[in-house]
């Protein structure tokens, strides 16, 4: 028998999961999207989410973006009490958000059974690169989004 399933609306979800978060609870969500690749992949990974006690960059973190929109994007930059985010995956695209709009800060992926510590030096040092990588990161995705419709034709064999 499988788990049972609430639906809710984004809107009232979120919100219940920045109360847990500002309550000190850790919540643990399953990626969806592909902005946060290859760092993070949708029906792969999990994310688990804790209260922002401090933010820099390189943190992944949960905002509320203007429409109560939420997104789990990367730290790009901070300025006072203005964050630019920006998806691993995105060429682009940023968001702007203020300080009190972010809800959780990411401390964890959950892959294939095993927990990789995103605070970790060797996992910061990634991060960092893939950042500076930027100018070439439309050709590493095109093979990163290659190989990932290539394994999942392989798994559907």
């Amino acid at each position: 028998m499988g788990a049972d399933k609430l639906l809710l609306n984004n809107e009232a979800f979120f919100i219940e999961v920045s109360q847990m978060l500002q309550s000190g609870n850790s919540v643990t969500l399953r990626a969806k999207g592909n902005s946060m690749l290859p760092f993070i992949m949708e029906e792969r990974d999990t994310v688990v989410l804790q209260k922002v006690e401090a933010l820099a960059v390189g943190s992944v973190v949960l905002a509320c973006l203007p429409g109560n929109r939420y997104v789990l994007h990367r730290v790009y930059r901070i300025k006072g009490e203005h964050i630019m985010l920006m998806g691993d995956g995105n060429l682009h695209a940023t968001e702007c958000c203020r300080r009190e709009d972010v809800a959780g800060v990411v401390v964890k992926i959950i892959r294939d059974g095993r927990v990789i510590d995103i605070t970790s030096s060797s996992q910061l040092f990634m991060a960092a690169l893939w950042r500076k990588l930027l100018p070439v990161r439309r050709y590493l995705l095109f093979v990163c989004r290659w190989w990932m419709r290539r394994d999942r034709r392989m798994k559907k064999r």
